[in-house]
């Protein structure tokens, strides 16, 4: 049951937090398409990792889009939070009640634009003031209407696993820790 998910990459972003998500994404069977906002799809992490991308953000058809998702790291938040065309379908999206992810330090570009109003969102710790109206938690995933929110790297596995049940539900969430060897 694949699924038109973009998880879009900006020079500096938390490696981890990107690529664990893509792939339980992937083993899901959802799919996830990694979009770059640079000028070219090869981006450089936070930790000098380059991944290439699937696509560059002007070949994104986003009438098709299920859900749009920002890793965190820095300055892949500023880079990705200065980007206005990926603002734009943000706003957008949260208008329409279409999925959203944020992990790290990236839910604050949630808030700062205030597509947090009245949610619950969990956040890297020391970003909490960016998240403008929101009901801050400090668990691992928060997930409250069309937003999905995370802490950091060490909580992207439960991140990708909350995107995977909105969509699939607990059965698949559930093979997919057997598999991934990660039970609590």
């Amino acid at each position: 049951m694949e699924k038109n998910i973009y998880l879009f990459l900006a020079k500096g972003f938390e490696e981890v937090e990107a690529l664990a998500v893509v792939d339980i994404l992937r083993r899901s069977k959802l799919g996830c398409i990694m979009v770059s906002i640079m000028e070219e799809k090869e981006v450089e992490g936070s930790h000098g990792i380059t991944v290439i991308a699937d696509k560059l953000f002007d070949e994104v058809n986003f009438s098709q889009a299920d859900m749009i998702i920002l890793p965190g790291g820095m300055p892949g938040t500023t880079n990705l939070a200065d980007y206005k065309p990926l603002v734009e379908q943000l706003k957008e999206f949260h208008k329409e009640g279409k999925m959203i992810g944020a992990i790290c330090a990236a839910p604050g570009v949630l808030g700062e634009n205030d597509i947090l109003q009245g949610l619950t969102a969990a956040c890297h710790p020391g970003f909490e003031e960016k998240l403008k109206g929101a009901n801050v938690v400090f668990d691992e995933v928060a997930v409250d209407k069309n937003v999905i929110t995370s802490r950091g790297m060490g909580t992207a596995i439960p991140f990708g696993l909350a995107i995977v049940k909105h969509f699939l539900g607990e059965e698949v969430v559930e093979k997919l820790e057997t598999a991934l060897v990660y039970k609590k």
